[in-house]
């Protein structure tokens, strides 16, 4: 039988995650925000910081290529919208709730 532990499992649905977000460019960030409260770079800058508790030397630009799957100014150049004035004021009142609780 084949011994497969967490850190197999988490590694999976993680490259898992990536490849979804990667093949739904359509989703933007801000939308990820109101809905999630994360983003592709929130990933990324936890992918730095997992790094650098393990004593690894991989800079925030490096972290975004593997999230986004390519240089971060060549998706946001394909990819990126405007945000929409509906999407900054329900960013906005997210960011409310969140500094009272």
């Amino acid at each position: 039988m084949v011994q497969i532990n967490n850190i197999e499992l988490e590694a999976a649905a993680f490259r898992q995650l990536l490849a979804h977000l990667q093949q739904h460019t359509e989703v933007q960030n801000i939308e990820l925000m109101v809905l999630a409260d994360f983003c592709r770079n929130c990933l990324a800058k936890w992918y730095t910081s997992a790094a650098t508790e393990r004593g690894l030397d991989i800079s925030y630009e490096q972290a975004r290529e593997i999230v986004y799957g390519m240089p971060y100014g060549e998706w946001k150049d394909k990819y990126q919208r405007e945000a929409t004035p509906e999407q900054l004021a329900a960013y906005d009142a997210k960011q409310k709730l969140k500094a009272q609780s």
